[in-house]
């Protein structure tokens, strides 16, 4: 029996059988190919990661900044393993914000409570409807707002009948005076009417807002004394030679990393010429555990793609700016192909008071992924 016939006979075909077994070894060989194109990639990450690894331990001096509700936890790294912590804000800047934030934690509480349509209110325009559709999910209906509320004014009561007592200047004191009292007249009022709506808290918060003013005058003094003086005596410690070159990282979450409060102190505490890239900024999702390894880590990412980017593309600064900074390496060819204005999606990476193309700028960098 011929090979034909006994293909036949078992029922397939010589023709449809070869092209089968060559396209499996051509898909074969091709996946074989892009895995080893993959592990070129592999190989020059975990070369970087060893590198970066090693020059943590070398980044100095550095000051990391964490942000929180007494100021600040500032750490100072210097020759390797030199490290000091402090929290240099006065007392004053936390009491100051603490009975600032009275109206957010009233509003924390009844959000989900209010109706889902914007009422007629002055800044109604500036109301996102959807927005407060999905902040609003109980609806008026509901009271589960009342014994929350009244949990809350038990506090406030507390912290309004020992106010005399806190030791405040006299002006701060009537500013928190004012705000405490205006809260408990909110609180009780719409507790005794089993009702409140968008239009009676900004008639509150309204009441409020002067003596926020003064609070915050108050906070920024304190914030501003505190860091000041914390950055003149390091700079006095660690030497001119050291401080010119001084990197400062400073975290925060997202909703405070633009003009974050630290930095805009900081930045005129430093060598004028290297702020724009020794001042880091540095968003996070929420508080690392481990703060001071997250900012050494990005700041070793930073650190040596400086030096790596004017390597890697010595003929195209414009990339290397990219590769530097905070834009995606891709950036300038995307915006190339797509047509779109550079300064459209890269406006918030800008310095302030940046102008021009801002993927030409020499932005503070940020860690490329």
């Amino acid at each position: 029996m011929s090979a034909a016939g006994a293909a036949t006979l078992f029922g397939t075909t010589p023709s449809a059988a070869a092209p089968s077994i060559a396209g499996a070894k051509e898909a074969d060989a091709q996946l074989k190919a892009r895995d080893a194109m993959r592990a070129a990639n592999v190989g020059m990450r975990s070369s970087y990661a060893a590198l970066k690894s090693a020059l943590i331990s070398r980044l100095s001096p550095v000051i990391v900044v964490q942000n929180d509700a007494t100021g600040g936890r500032f750490t100072l790294i210097h020759q390797g393993s030199e490290r000091k912590s402090v929290s240099p804000v006065p007392e004053l800047f936390e009491l100051a914000k603490s009975i600032s934030h009275v109206p957010q934690g009233i509003f924390s509480i009844i959000a989900a409570y209010l109706s889902d349509k914007v009422p007629n209110v002055p800044n109604a325009d500036r109301i996102d409807p959807h927005d407060l559709d999905m902040v609003a999910s109980e609806g008026p209906q509901a009271d589960g707002w009342t014994r929350p509320l009244q949990g809350y004014a038990a506090t406030l009561r507390t912290a309004r009948r020992q106010l005399g007592k806190a030791g405040l200047p006299q002006e701060l004191e009537a500013s928190c005076g004012k705000i405490l009292d205006e809260a408990l007249t909110f609180i009780g009022d719409s507790v005794k009417n089993g009702a409140f709506d968008i239009a009676s808290f900004e008639e509150f918060s309204g009441r409020t807002y002067p003596s926020i003013r003064v609070n915050m005058k108050f906070a920024a003094e304190a914030q501003i004394s505190g860091v000041e003086g914390l950055m003149r005596k390091w700079r006095v410690e660690i030497g001119e030679e050291a401080w010119k070159d001084l990197y400062t990282v400073v975290l925060s979450i997202w909703t405070t990393s633009e003009l974050n409060q630290a930095s805009i102190i900081i930045r005129r505490c430093m060598n004028p010429a290297k702020v724009a890239t020794h001042l880091i900024d540095l968003p996070t999702v929420e508080v690392p555990r481990d703060p001071i390894f997250v900012a050494l880590d990005n700041l070793a990412r930073i650190v040596q793609d400086n030096v790596s980017a004017e390597m890697v593309f010595p003929t195209d600064p414009v990339v290397a700016d990219a590769f530097k900074g905070k834009e995606d390496l891709l950036s300038v060819e995307i915006l190339h192909q797509t047509g779109a204005t550079a300064g459209a999606p890269t406006t918030a990476s800008r310095p302030p008071g940046g102008s021009g193309c801002p993927v030409r700028e020499a932005a503070a960098p940020l860690p490329v992924s």
